[in-house]
């Protein structure tokens, strides 16, 4: 299930309507509308406790794997991260389709070529951004 499913459900099961949700945690009808309906995630890592804290829930349940490495690339790297981060999860997600390989295997060669993509992204950013812009990790 989605992060945007899960919200709705929870939201649901709490009798809460987008517009009390969203004032409950601080951002905008918009702005939860995204979450569930055109499959955006929250850019702060925060709002996943607040909104675990208000719908009852471990903060685990709302935010995946895939979720976390989505936006841990958006905080450390911006937009572009987060972009392409989501580009490789969907990519990733397409090999798996077939069901050809073990549960265990897909979230192990998931989480190493998360890895692999932080670690390249580190390490480009020291070789060619200016020194006075690198942000300290």
């Amino acid at each position: 299930m989605k992060f945007g499913e899960k919200l709705r459900e929870l939201r649901k099961q709490k009798h809460l309507s987008q517009t009390e949700l969203g004032a409950a945690i601080g951002v905008s009808l918009r702005t939860l509308r995204g979450w569930e309906v055109e499959g955006r995630y929250p850019k702060q890592r925060e709002l996943y406790a607040k909104l675990a804290e208000v719908l009852g829930c471990d903060v685990d349940y709302l935010l995946t794997e895939k979720e976390a490495f989505i936006t841990d690339s958006a905080d450390r790297f911006g937009y572009r991260g987060e972009r392409d981060a989501k580009a490789l999860v969907e990519d990733l997600t397409g090999l798996f389709a077939g069901g050809q390989m073990a549960e265990e295997d897909m979230d192990a060669l998931m989480l190493a070529v998360q890895e692999a993509y932080v670690e390249a992204k580190r390490r480009n950013r020291e070789k060619y951004a200016p020194k006075k812009n690198r942000s300290a990790e």
